[in-house]
């Protein structure tokens, strides 16, 4: 496949998508599970968010190592690339959770009775704590790991290629 739009690389246009996306999705996903009244408003709006996300990062890595192939490779790129394929099981991750809490809060009252049954209150606040945390921890990652691969990107496009000083 031709990774080219109007004469630029895909990668270079995606990106930018993906660099946006991701964290929403991220930010959403946390939102609707520790904000009630966020996710009536979010609702099947965070997995489709997280869909999304999942579906721009292959794009976004296929694109990136087309792109590759036709650049100078340097160590910097190489961190990029390294980095960069890193970020699908984040975002895969991101994307269970989103659809999970979704179906859970819009299917999963007659089961949260149960539940609540069994474990009891202190057992339901303790569970409900643990997820908290490991939302809070993936989608917290999945963001600082774009966070990571962006700035890679960047030093590898842009490091030395510019003057720090005005021209006259």
């Amino acid at each position: 496949m031709d990774y080219v739009i109007s004469g630029l690389p895909l990668h270079v246009l995606v990106v930018h998508g993906t660099v946006v996306v991701v964290p929403v999705a991220a930010v959403c996903t946390v939102l609707s599970i520790v904000w009630p009244a966020a996710r009536r408003r979010l609702g099947i709006v965070t997995p489709l968010i997280a869909l999304v996300a999942l579906i721009t990062v292959p794009i976004t890595q296929q694109s990136g190592e087309w792109l590759m192939q036709r650049v100078d490779t340097t160590p910097a790129i190489t961190t990029h690339s390294n980095l960069g394929g890193t970020l699908l099981p984040w975002v895969t991750g991101v994307f269970i959770v989103a659809i999970a809490q979704w179906l859970w809060f819009r299917y999963g009252t007659t089961q949260a009775d149960g539940v609540r049954r069994k474990l009891g209150t202190a057992g339901i606040r303790i569970a409900a704590a643990i997820a908290v945390v490991l939302v809070l921890v993936l989608c917290g990652g999945t963001v600082i790991r774009v966070v990571e691969i962006g700035e890679a990107g960047s030093r590898a496009v842009w490091e030395g290629s510019f003057n720090s000083g005005t021209r006259d």
